[in-house]
């Protein structure tokens, strides 16, 4: 009965299912599935890579395409940097957009109820980079920001799998803490991961920042200036030293989260844009209408909806196609390196964030959400291990060694494995143990 009601609560057209829980369950479902298609064209990758046709896979990915504008813009980038640089910058806009939705409309909106899911992300990634660290003291320590990221696509997917027995309380918890954990990663590679930072171009790339906001500001509705800024300060970017994929988080959190057009008045609105267009037979109702009809959503809605599926299913498969077809072997393996990465992202990650949500709870700074018990958080905190898309992205940033961005992405796929298992089972024994409680009861 109770669970009947909830479901009928989120699917009703209330404030907060309309504005948090729906679009929440589309984001989740979308990422759902493109992590298995991302997970098909992984393992395509390792069984391209380690084939007799290893050699074209190499060819392929280090073709170099460039191009040249005048003496002005000069590009010569491998595909696989072109995946990485270039498409990967929507992948970003996707997580700087939906870090804008929980900032304006979601948990993170609500700094009490933001505080647990964030506080257990920090926990996740501080632990998992310490881990590294010690394993590698005096070592490779570059790569101690490989396990601090959580992959939400297979995070996602792992909660889906349990099923409905799930409380929402958790799925909720466990997208919030992978968006914090994708602001932290994120944060980590914009500082740690900048070389020799040239800041000519880098306050180029702000100026680009700055007139994207003064257009948003004086709510210039076209996408084509905004596509402009974000296309030549990710050049900057890439000139200055500095990761250029993460434009497309800076640009997401530029982008307005309510529609310029109140949704609540929608038959109103339409009724008087039809009147005021009916005066001049020069107009053209239908298009002035569609605008209008657009307009009553978000340019978050209307720019997420355009690119979640292409990134879904395009973008994010295309990188785990390019990154994680590695050799599997033990030549040239160094063991620092993978003991490093796998036992921040196995170990590291649970132990962190069930240790912060522990110390939130105990003092006070947040609760669990409806429904959750401690076997739901240590079920989080194992799935949360699961490092697979932003950690490769880290991975490629860290290491130039081959011998060691090999050990690193080696130990990001069995350890993304590991934990997945690890917090499927974790959350369906919480699962059946706290339907058998209500039963009891």
């Amino acid at each position: 009965m109770i669970d009947d009601l909830r479901r009928n609560f989120a699917a009703s057209d209330r404030l907060i299912p309309r504005v948090v829980l729906q679009p929440a369950a589309r984001f989740a479902a979308v990422e759902t599935a493109g992590g298995i298609v991302m997970l098909v064209a992984a393992v395509a990758a390792l069984v391209w890579a380690n084939s007799p046709f290893s050699d074209s896979y190499e060819q392929l990915f280090s073709t170099v395409i460039g191009f040249d504008i005048g003496d002005v813009v000069e590009l010569d980038l491998t595909f696989h940097e072109w995946i990485n640089n270039a498409l990967m910058s929507l992948f970003f806009l996707v997580v700087g957009l939906e870090i804008k939705r929980q900032l304006v409309h979601g948990e993170l909106r609500d700094r009490r109820a933001a505080a647990l899911p964030a506080l257990a992300a920090l926990g996740g990634m501080i632990v998992p980079a310490g881990i590294y660290l010690l394993v590698n003291a005096g070592g490779a320590v570059d790569g101690f920001g490989i396990p601090v990221a959580t992959d939400i696509a297979f995070a996602v997917g792992v909660v889906t799998l349990v099923g409905s027995r799930i409380p929402l309380g958790v799925r909720i918890f466990i997208l919030t803490l992978a968006v914090v954990d994708d602001i932290g990663g994120i944060l980590v590679i914009a500082v740690f991961y900048a070389e020799g930072v040239k800041f000519t171009w880098l306050a180029a790339a702000v100026g680009c920042v700055v007139a994207a906001r003064v257009l948003s500001r004086i709510e210039v509705r076209s996408l084509v200036p905004y596509i402009v800024c974000g296309v030549v300060c990710w050049y900057a970017l890439l000139e200055a030293g500095v990761e250029a994929a993460i434009v497309g988080v800076v640009f997401g959190l530029l982008t307005p989260a309510h529609p310029f057009h109140d949704p609540s008045r929608f038959v109103e609105g339409v009724r008087d844009h039809a009147a005021h267009f009916m005066a001049d037979d020069e107009n053209d109702i239908p298009t002035a209408l569609s605008h209008y009809i657009k307009e009553t959503y978000s340019p978050l809605d209307r720019i997420e909806h355009s690119l979640t599926r292409i990134v879904a299913f395009g973008i994010v498969p295309l990188f785990a196609l390019a990154n994680a077809g590695v050799r599997i072997s033990t030549e040239g393996l160094d063991l620092a390196v993978f003991g490093g990465v796998s036992l921040g992202l196995v170990v590291g990650k649970l132990v962190g964030v069930v240790a912060f949500t522990w110390i939130a709870v105990r003092f006070g700074v947040g609760r669990l959400p409806a429904g959750t018990t401690w076997g739901h958080i240590v079920g989080v905190g194992a799935t949360a291990g699961i490092g697979f898309t932003v950690a490769l992205f880290v991975a490629s940033l860290s290491f130039d060694d081959p011998d060691l961005l090999r050990s690193a992405k080696l130990a990001i796929l069995a350890a993304s494995a590991t934990a997945g298992v690890l917090g499927y089972a974790l959350l369906r024994w919480a699962a059946a143990r706290s339907a058998a409680y209500s039963a009891e009861r």
